[in-house]
């Protein structure tokens, strides 16, 4: 719109359905306004081109309430995790509605009892967080306790069974399928196919191997399902599990790495012998796994969107931490990325 015609605070008023006089108390902070009311204004104003937008833009950060957001994650050396850990924060500073200060902490040791200790003294710290953890009693009864205290708990990757308030992550029964599809239809022959978790109480991991097993079941039935492996998201471990696997099992064909631990995984199958064709299908584009992929290595990675989980995880925990947000529990299934050898 050109300057002679440009919206005025009068198209402004009519466009957010508020008075003149309520547009001008939020542009000049005369006296206060009900947040909805002003970010109402807001929207408005950058619905119909208002010259002023960015002036408001800046009211609203001015008057927007300080909030830390706290995020625990696993093994600080885990390249996906630094990645997570980064989109985490960019997201927090940038949320609109609170002015965000992330906290971001890793544990590299997952067991139930660390987990849940960390989580209730981060929990302290902050107004809401964000985990990665398998579901275990300690931990459960962590998120209880911090939800006592006022503080939410957002779930990430991999669901809790306590009261949350909320969950981001993929959909892990299409991930299974996805990954039991790949090998199925890779490998040369019917076979033995292994399967690595995280932990038997990782739920996301769980309806991986569960989906998994159930593609089998109904379309490859003639491949035989190994007993799920739990590698502690650990890569030494799913190192050696996987030579075990190609030793234990001359007719093995593929492998699936439900959760982490996937550089083990390719380092073991670098050093087996390469006449031994394997189906490897894992998770999250890394370094790691690129190189792999490109080697022919493993045959398919099965990506988090991480930059779309970071945005809908500190959406929430906004919503979650404003007085006029309500109660309630929100989940997001994010679409996976599928990457092969020839789209990284």
């Amino acid at each position: 719109m050109d300057g002679v015609n440009r919206p005025t605070i009068r198209d402004l008023a009519v466009a957010a359905g508020v008075g003149v006089a309520t547009v001008d108390r939020v542009l000049n902070q005369r006296a206060p306004v009900r947040r909805e009311t002003a970010e109402r204004v807001l929207a408005a104003a950058e619905a119909i081109g208002y010259h002023g937008t960015g002036l408001l833009k800046r009211r609203l950060e001015e008057t927007a309430a300080a909030k830390s957001f706290g995020f625990l994650l696993q093994r600080r050396g885990d390249a996906f995790y630094q990645e997570m850990a980064a989109a985490l924060a960019g997201a927090t500073r940038a949320a609109k509605g609170v002015r965000g200060r992330p906290v971001v902490e890793f544990v590299d040791d997952i067991s139930a009892a660390t987990v849940a200790d960390k989580l209730l003294a981060l929990g302290a710290r902050v107004d809401a967080v964000a985990v990665v953890a398998a579901d275990h009693p300690r931990v459960t009864g962590a998120v209880e306790a911090l939800r006592a205290r006022g503080v939410g708990v957002l779930t990430l990757l991999s669901e809790l069974s306590a009261p949350c308030i909320g969950h981001v992550g993929i959909d892990h029964r299409k991930a299974g399928r996805t990954a039991a599809w790949a090998i199925a239809r890779l490998a040369k022959a019917p076979g033995s196919v292994g399967i690595f978790v995280g932990s038997h109480r990782y739920v996301g991991h769980e309806l991986s191997e569960i989906s998994f097993r159930a593609y089998f079941r109904e379309h490859a039935p003639d491949f035989r399902l190994l007993e799920p492996l739990a590698n502690l998201e650990d890569p030494h471990l799913a190192h050696e599990g996987t030579l075990e696997l190609l030793k234990r099992n001359p007719d093995l064909v593929g492998i699936y790495v439900a959760g982490g631990g996937m550089a083990g995984l390719i380092s073991a199958l670098r050093e087996a012998d390469p006449q031994r064709r394997i189906i490897a299908v894992c998770n999250e584009r890394v370094p790691e796994t690129r190189a792999a992929l490109v080697d022919g290595v493993v045959d398919a990675v099965i990506a988090t969107p991480v930059a779309a989980l970071a945005e809908q995880a500190v959406a929430i925990m906004t919503r979650a931490v404003r007085p006029a947000a309500g109660e309630g529990e929100t989940r997001i299934l994010l679409p996976f990325d599928l990457y092969v050898a020839e789209n990284v």
